[in-house]
């Protein structure tokens, strides 16, 4: 692949800069340069500093005044005035000067042929642009020679900070995005996480204008051609549970649906991998050999990897490109999906591990977007929190979380899809006194619902949160499908489960005035105000 590439027009005057050049470069790159180790697996082991999760609270979206009413601003769009952009963006290309060599990746975002966005990506650490390649779709050598100026353009300074004293920044680390001039920067943060999510908030913001909705989701196909859908924060199981070796994956975290069903936005998987083994994760575990990138993970001195060591993070992750599942299905687009399942993690044991939803409630669950947030996926987050992310993604949405929402409801009605409410989190009691529902059951649960055998079975209305639960599902114990049941104090259970349905009420309570009559009366029981 062709290897140089003119940065002039950015003001990047570097004369070494190696465009899209191949994995085994990159790796003799990182180990040369960027003190990279390769492991007995074949991966290449790269750390990412100070900051080993995202750092959502340091996000800023320049705000122009054409396209103010477009943004949600929310609590995660905080504005930016673009003479600040233009100030991060100089500090940047200053940085990036600086060096001896930087690496730049050209690829695309999205599938689809009509929908897809070209990317360039310009950053100083190889490790940083072998994960992009990884994670955006690697374009051919004709795709390359013809990839002309891209639509979109990361500058990655991530190990240089930004000025807080900048207006609207505030922070070493800045994570800006400009729409006007389609470019993001990136700077006080090594992450490699935060380059796919910029691109997936742009996309965010440009597919609902196309009325293509997108999606925080994996998506997988089962042999009939039915597609199911996973959405869910990171750690409630997106990855794990679509790499079903029956089933062929279409991606593992960033979809969109439009009018010929679903497609892939990347063209990688991004997978926690703390605790993986190869008896309760077969797929991911081997899908890590050469050309995938280990991020801040410890290894001893024979270079054999211990997924079980949190010392650095909890937050370990695996960056490899989709192909390396051996069931991917490539082109990664397929039809309208049967089944949308919302994944949650509940921390205080509550939610029954699997409840079939009406589209009233998918749709209220869908705008709570309740998980727990898991130990390292963020800063400072160092064991379960419950929280309330719209979409199951707030993060990253652009628009009003009830744009996103009323563009599910249609396509669900549209095409008769089932919905679904599956807790992966604790049973027996919160956080701390149960434990976390075994994954062998929750794949069992998966497993009947793709087979359409649980949507036959009779179901009992859950008294706290109006959800209908099934009697029976095969392969999982049916005590546990009543969470009271696994709880040694009832009344304990009972008052837990009040405390969480007023947390629903308070954090649906901002999206009401937009939200139906219907969609209002699916959320949890009325109850007493809890202090």
């Amino acid at each position: 692949m062709k290897q140089d590439c003119d940065l002039g027009q950015y003001g990047i005057t570097v004369r070494k800069v190696l465009r899209n050049i191949v994995p085994a470069e990159l790796y003799e790159e990182a180990v040369r340069y960027d003190q990279g180790a390769i492991v007995s697996s074949g991966a290449l082991v790269a750390y990412s500093g100070e900051k080993t999760g995202r750092s959502p609270k340091d996000k800023r979206i320049v705000v122009h005044p054409e396209d103010y009413d477009d943004i949600w601003e929310g609590d995660v769009n905080f504005p930016l005035p673009i003479e600040s952009f233009r100030v991060n963006r100089q500090r940047a290309i200053d940085y990036l000067n600086l060096r001896d060599r930087v690496y730049v990746f050209d690829g695309f975002a999205g599938w689809h042929p009509k929908y897809r966005l070209k990317v360039r990506v310009i950053c100083a650490r190889p490790y940083h642009a072998l994960f992009m390649h990884n994670m955006l779709i690697r374009p051919t050598p004709e795709e390359l020679a013809d990839f002309g100026e891209p639509e979109y353009v990361i500058f990655n300074a991530g190990e240089f900070p930004a000025n807080p004293y900048t207006e609207g920044v505030g922070s070493p680390t800045s994570v800006s995005l400009c729409f006007k001039h389609q470019q993001i920067v990136i700077l006080g943060t090594q992450y490699a996480g935060e380059m796919k999510k910029g691109i997936f908030t742009v996309m965010h913001y440009l597919m609902p204008k196309r009325d293509v909705l997108s999606m925080h989701c994996s998506a997988n196909e089962g042999p009939r051609g039915d597609v199911c859908l996973f959405f869910g924060l990171s750690g409630t199981g997106k990855t794990t549970l679509s790499a079903d070796p029956e089933r062929r994956l279409i991606g593992d975290d960033e979809h969109c649906w439009g009018e010929d069903g679903v497609f892939n936005i990347e063209g990688g998987c991004y997978a926690k991998c703390i605790d993986l083994s190869p008896e309760k994760e077969p797929e991911i575990y081997q899908a890590i050999r050469f050309g995938t990138v280990l991020e801040n993970v410890v290894f001893d001195e024979r270079r054999e990897v211990d997924f079980s060591d949190a010392s650095i993070t909890e937050n370990t992750r695996a960056s490899y490109p989709i192909e390396f599942v051996p069931n991917a299905k490539v082109p990664c687009v397929g039809g309208h999906p049967s089944n949308i399942v919302l994944l949650t993690c509940d921390a205080f044991g509550v939610l029954p591990p699997v409840s079939h939803l009406s589209p009233a409630q998918a749709m209220y669950h869908f705008i709570s977007g309740y998980t727990a947030k898991v130990a390292g996926t963020e800063q400072g987050v160092t064991e379960p929190e419950a929280t309330f992310s719209a979409c199951f993604g707030a993060a990253f949405l652009v628009w009003h979380p009830a744009r996103y929402a009323e563009m599910l409801a249609e396509r669900m009605r549209k095409h008769h899809a089932d919905a679904w409410l599956v807790n992966t989190g604790w049973s027996g009691g919160p956080y701390g006194v149960g434990k976390r529902i075994d994954l062998k059951y929750t794949r069992a649960i998966i497993h009947a619902i793709h087979s359409g055998e649980l949507a036959k079975v009779p179901t009992v209305e859950e008294p706290h949160f109006g959800l209908a639960v099934p009697k029976a599902c095969p392969g999982v114990p049916a005590e546990i499908l009543f969470p009271k049941n696994t709880w040694a104090d009832g009344g304990e259970y009972d008052k837990t489960a009040r405390k969480l349905a007023a947390l629903f009420h308070k954090n649906f309570a901002q999206y009401a005035d937009l939200a139906s009559e219907e969609i209002r009366r699916a959320g949890p029981h009325e109850v007493a105000p809890t202090n």
